[in-house]
């Protein structure tokens, strides 16, 4: 029996385990690796983590003691328990003033990377076209082309503030669109959406039948004006599906709850998908959600968490020539990044990363999509709020001593 027939050419065919290639998370493991091996007493700072560094906070993990002991929750909870939509549902209002029926606007997830995952499997049919904003989050894109739909690539350009320039999109891929991708605060950028943008884009939506999806995972993390929602502006519940995580704006990262939101014919349409693949998210999880995501005082202390630590890194981060601002949003500082150092000079941003990593035992992440830039993230390990000044100071110290040119 040949079994490398039977692999579908989505994921290889023949082919599949056979690439060398190496993705350029992996190249940062091994660089660490080496880092370690080079000097065994070496502290690998990690500012390339996507994760918070923090536990959920206490009220959400109290309830879930209680939850959890509970007989009536042991069960499928299929597309989500009444309770979390409602508790979704004044999230949205006490956040950002947007009302919506929790029962035909809002649905759970089991976290947003399999809602993204299965929204093709909703509007994608072959040789349709989805947009995504790049630099980004490439789950519904790489679905996309399982289903073998095409995949185009909007870019984010700093000179554009990291929006998409809707004036330079075919009009012909545009009538071949189905979903637009766009996410802000945007990872790894840092940027924000204003209001104009998103009046532009819903117009650009309806006038050419296409469902926007943003994903908002870091909706909460705000650092310059109002938190927003796409949902908030005239129009949006016509075209638009909003999708909320519970990981980055309460420490939930491996609790693994989300929702989706917006147009219902969008969650109606998302929710059947679903329903065909999941049973849902632990009731326990859900109800301990409940006790704490509405609730502004929560999602304010974890954002203040963030903002101090990446004032700081600014600093550290001029001083030794980085052009570095404070984001709009999310925990993370999106930099250009070093043309050399010392006697070493870059190719592109991940020489650069590897070369930190490898001499100077600081992880970040590179980005070499629109421009040789690199993501530093403010969810660093440290024993607590009195040990974050030891880590960024051994950061200042080893930048300083780097020897970066720009």
């Amino acid at each position: 029996m040949n079994h490398e027939l039977l692999f579908a050419d989505r994921i290889g065919g023949t082919k599949f385990g056979k690439s060398t290639e190496i993705y350029k998370f992996e190249k940062i493991k091994r660089a660490k690796a080496a880092a370690r091996k080079r000097n065994p007493g070496l502290e690998i700072i990690d500012f390339g983590v996507g994760e918070p560094d923090r536990m959920a906070p206490e009220p959400i993990r109290e309830a879930l003691k209680v939850e959890v002991d509970k007989p009536g929750n042991r069960g499928y909870s299929d597309n989500g328990i009444p309770e979390f939509k409602a508790a979704a549902a004044r999230y949205m209002q006490e956040f950002f003033g947007v009302e919506l029926d929790p029962a035909t606007e809002i649905n759970h997830s089991i976290g947003t990377k399999p809602a993204l995952a299965m929204l093709p499997l909703a509007f994608v049919n072959p040789g349709d076209v989805i947009f995504q904003t790049v630099p980004g989050y490439p789950v519904m894109a790489t679905h996309t082309k399982y289903l073998g739909g095409d995949v185009v690539d909007i870019p984010l350009l700093e000179e554009n503030a990291f929006l998409p320039d809707l004036g330079k999109i075919d009009p012909a891929l545009a009538e071949r669109c189905k979903l637009f991708y766009i996410n802000y605060p945007n990872n790894p950028t840092g940027a924000v959406a204003t209001d104009e943008f998103y009046d532009e884009l819903i117009a650009f939506a309806q006038k050419h039948s296409i469902l926007v999806v943003q994903d908002a995972p870091y909706a909460t993390l705000v650092y310059d004006g109002e938190r927003k929602s796409i949902l908030q502006r005239p129009g949006a519940k016509a075209c638009c599906l909003e999708l909320h995580s519970m990981s980055k704006a309460y420490n939930m990262t491996g609790w693994r709850l989300a929702f989706f939101c917006g147009a219902s014919w969008a969650v109606d349409a998302l929710a059947t998908i679903k329903d065909n693949c999941d049973s849902g998210q632990f009731k326990a999880i859900q109800l301990a959600a409940c006790a704490g995501i509405a609730d502004m005082r929560l999602a304010e202390e974890i954002c203040g968490h963030y903002e101090k630590r990446l004032r700081r890194m600014v600093e550290i981060l001029r001083d030794v020539g980085f052009d570095a601002k404070m984001p709009g949003g999310t925990f993370y500082l999106y930099v250009k990044a070093p043309t050399g150092a010392g006697d070493v000079e870059f190719a592109n941003a991940e020489e650069a990363s590897l070369h930190l990593i490898e001499n100077c035992g600081i992880s970040t992440v590179p980005w070499d999509n629109t421009g040789a830039f690199i993501r530093f993230g403010a969810v660093f390990e440290s024993a607590g709020d009195a040990d974050d000044e030891r880590v960024l100071n051994e950061l200042a110290a080893r930048l300083k001593s780097a020897e970066l040119k720009f």
